[in-house]
C-alpha cells in the first residue's frame, strides 16, 4: 500500500506537465491561425499581382537600384487605406554603403516613390 503522502506528491508532480502540456496546445493553434493568416495575405498579394494592381517586386527593385543602391534587407507589401481610398505599398528596407538603413514606402501601382526615410 501507497503512503498518502507520497500519492500526492507524485499527483503534484503531474500537474506541471498538465499546465506545459496546455500552454503548448495554445501556443500551436496560435501560431496555426498566425500561418492561416499570412497565407490569406499572400493569396491576396498574389491575386493582386495577377489582376495588374501591382508591379512585380523584381520590377520594382530594378527602378530603385539606380537612384537608391544599397543592400536589400527586408521587403512587405501592404494595403494601406487612406482617406476612404486603399492602395498597396512595398515597403522596402535598404542597407547603404557605410551603414545607414533606408527605409522606403513605394506605391505598388506605379512604382513612385512615396517617402523615403533615412536612419543613420
Amino acid at each position: 500500500m501507497q503512503h498518502p503522502i507520497a500519492n500526492r506528491s507524485s499527483q503534484a508532480s503531474r500537474r506541471p506537465w498538465r499546465a506545459c502540456l496546455a500552454v503548448l496546445c495554445t501556443a500551436a493553434l496560435m501560431g496555426v491561425s498566425g500561418f492561416s493568416r499570412a497565407d490569406a495575405d499572400h493569396d491576396r498579394a498574389r491575386r493582386a499581382l495577377e489582376a495588374g494592381e501591382v508591379l512585380p517586386l523584381g520590377s520594382i527593385l530594378t527602378r530603385l537600384e539606380r537612384e537608391h543602391p544599397g543592400q536589400v534587407l527586408d521587403v512587405e507589401l501592404d494595403l494601406e487605406k487612406q482617406g476612404g481610398v486603399e492602395r498597396w505599398v512595398y515597403e522596402i528596407k535598404l542597407l547603404r554603403q557605410g551603414g545607414s538603413l533606408v527605409k522606403l514606402e513605394v506605391d505598388a501601382r506605379t512604382g513612385a516613390v512615396i517617402s523615403r526615410k533615412l536612419k543613420n
